[in-house]
């Protein structure tokens, strides 16, 4: 029999981001297959784990007893900087990307993060990663790419987007509204094309990351961006489906992904997409899916967009390339077995 699975997370496991998403799949998952997980979900602020977060991550250690395996998802890893002796071995680490590459950070508060994961993912018996990129993003930490498991995100069959059946070009970015998302570049892109006829709806938490949702509506109200441009809150998963069918374009202007599990919801509604080559993205969107350009690149960003926006014939073409994309995307299913044999050889 397999031994429970002890799941350590920063805050409710309900939060609507990719890795929450991920996470709560995977957890659904295994228990659909009879295996046992328990959800330790720590208060606290993370990543920079004050005396709250550092509190919980050792009453969840308390509560990990007998052959349970602890499984520790990557946003929670500052908690136990001074804990890992006391985790039960063996345990794992699920990175859905590094710490330290988030974006915003001070040089100094990058390289504590980097330092502290280099010393805690050294203790974990195997890694689990979202994606090949975070394999090789890891590499800098001097782990070995055989203690590292790929274990790719599902993606939820659905039907292919109508699209607005209207004049313009109808855009949807989800993600929260947070730095590493990009939207002030995106918004600095769409300032330069006010001579196209498009329109912008952005679907994300502004309760995330307040400085940063603050800045973005001002710089809507600076570049003059009211009409075109709506910020429409974060809604729960089962709710995007009409957001991504009334869509002609998917745009995502990432500093990082460690995968891009929006992009491969796009790609399985056979949405073109204009993104960035950060992290994971040229993975997750194929050329001929896509216009990719440099992160922080507005000035590339905005010619895309502008190729996409005013040439319906591109659009088509890469519509076209999302489709095929979409047959290859993995299920849920696909996700949930593979992350269970990862599990099982650390339990064997």
């Amino acid at each position: 029999m397999s031994p429970p699975v002890h799941l350590v997370v920063p805050g409710p496991l309900e939060q609507r981001t990719g890795g929450y998403v991920y996470d709560r799949r995977i957890v659904d998952g295994l228990r659909a297959l009879g295996r046992t997980v328990v959800v330790h979900e720590l208060q606290g602020v993370f990543p920079a784990a004050d005396e709250t977060a550092r509190g919980a991550a050792a009453r969840a250690i308390e509560d990990i007893r007998g052959t349970a395996l602890p499984l520790i998802d990557g946003l929670a890893l500052p908690a136990f900087e001074h804990l890992a002796e006391r985790l039960p071995r063996p345990w794992i680490s699920l990175v859905h990307h590094p710490l330290a590459l988030e974006t915003g950070l001070s040089d100094q508060e990058a390289s504590r993060l980097a330092g502290l994961e280099r010393r805690l993912l050294a203790n974990a018996e195997r890694i689990v990663v979202t994606s090949p990129q975070t394999r090789r993003d890891l590499e800098a930490y001097e782990i070995p790419p055989d203690r590292v498991g790929v274990v790719l995100p599902g993606t939820q069959r659905a039907p292919l987007a109508s699209g607005s059946r209207g004049h313009g070009c109808a855009m949807l970015c989800i993600a929260s509204l947070t730095p590493r998302k990009g939207h002030l570049v995106l918004l600095e892109a769409l300032g330069r094309l006010l001579d196209l006829d498009w329109r912008l709806s952005c679907v994300g938490s502004a309760e995330r990351d307040s400085a940063c949702a603050h800045a973005i509506r001002e710089a809507i109200r600076e570049l003059g961006l009211g009409q075109r441009i709506q910020l429409v809150g974060e809604h729960e998963e089962a709710a995007l489906g009409p957001f991504y069918d009334a869509a002609d374009l998917f745009v995502l202007a990432s500093h990082h992904e460690g995968y891009g599990m929006v992009l491969a919801d796009a790609l399985a509604r056979g949405l073109p997409i204009v993104s960035t080559t950060a992290g994971a993205i040229p993975d997750t969107v194929p050329s001929s899916a896509g216009l990719l350009v440099p992160p922080g690149d507005a000035e590339a960003l905005a010619g895309a967009l502008a190729r996409a926006i005013a040439e319906p014939e591109l659009r088509a073409r890469l519509a076209e390339g999302a489709r095929q994309a979409r047959a290859h995307l993995p299920g849920w299913a696909d996700a949930v077995r593979a992350f269970a044999a990862e599990l099982d050889r650390v339990a064997g």
